[in-house]
């Protein structure tokens, strides 16, 4: 995998807080750029070996990561009720107007893919397709109380190989195959390094995010967002032991798009970490695809 040359963006949002984005790759190219959105707590460096890889495939290609408001490089808001999908769909499509993006593929982890569902809804010619990472029209609530169960609430670790012993206690049972190179990775993502302690890469405010929700009431599916792909060429991404996305959920997806493409990572859960060259070169073979069906 070559190198790739990248960038720190910052923009503003449409209530002047400061968002950042990553750019790898040329600043203007002839193909389609893709854009990465990543789940609730993560940050563009979820996305740096998937973009090397969709750039090896094509070195004309743009990627571009954002930082959602509260994560990563991006401004913490004042008032954590702004951390919610209506304001970040508005702060997605403020980057994608400053950067003069009138069509992308958007991949979308998690809350990224959430994202991905409204934008059909609200700026359907924007998408030249669609990737959906770990999730879809229904959530499982399950997967939905695990992640309420530590966002935000674990303790700070004193190192980051403390961290990584830390991720690897929570999430061993869904990614068996992650070695310990890999944990302190993961840890070196999850915290940063702040006034001499470590302090998770994320405003830990999102935690309210899932306040109010309760496992005795159905969450509201989304198939009418879902609906909304049914003219964007689309791929869903599952991890095999996905607790948040289903297999009869995928199934069900499927059936509504009977040309939807369909990936099973093997020994991962939520989310796929689109870090193996087996998947990034999926991934690329599909964008390939949505070059062809733009022009």
């Amino acid at each position: 995998m070559s190198d790739t040359t990248s960038e720190s963006m910052f923009f503003s949002a449409p209530d002047g807080l400061k968002l950042h984005a990553r750019r790898h790759g040329p600043r203007n190219g002839a193909p389609v750029p893709v854009v990465c959105l990543p789940g609730l707590t993560r940050t563009t460096e979820d996305f740096d070996v998937l973009a090397a890889g969709l750039i090896d495939a094509n070195p004309d290609r743009p990627v571009i990561a954002l930082d959602y408001r509260g994560r990563g490089r991006s401004d913490y808001d004042r008032n954590p009720e702004n951390y919610n999908l209506a304001v970040e769909l508005g702060d997605v499509l403020a980057v994608l107007t400053a950067l003069d993006i009138g069509r992308t593929v958007l991949v979308g982890t998690s809350r990224g893919g959430l994202l991905s569902m409204l934008m059909a809804t609200v700026r359907p010619t924007l998408l030249a397709g669609v990737v959906l990472n770990d999730i879809g029209p229904v959530i499982e609530a399950k997967g939905l109380l695990r992640i309420k169960s530590y966002v935000g609430k674990l303790p700070p670790p004193r190192s980051f190989q403390e961290g990584a012993e830390m991720l690897r206690r929570l999430f061993d049972a869904q990614f068996p195959k992650v070695t310990g190179d890999g944990w302190l990775a993961a840890a070196r993502r999850a915290w940063q390094q702040r006034e001499g302690r470590l302090v998770p890469t994320f405003d830990v405010q999102l935690a309210r995010t899932l306040d109010n929700m309760d496992i005795e009431r159905p969450l509201p599916s989304l198939w009418k967002e879902f609906d909304a792909l049914s003219d964007v060429p689309l791929m869903v991404i599952r991890g095999a032991n996905s607790d948040l996305l289903s297999e009869e959920t995928v199934a069900a997806m499927a059936a509504r798009r009977s040309n939807m493409e369909t990936l099973v990572v093997p020994d991962q859960g939520h989310a796929p970490l689109l870090a193996e060259p087996d998947v990034t070169q999926t991934i690329a073979r599909f964008v390939v695809n949505c070059d062809m069906s733009a022009r």
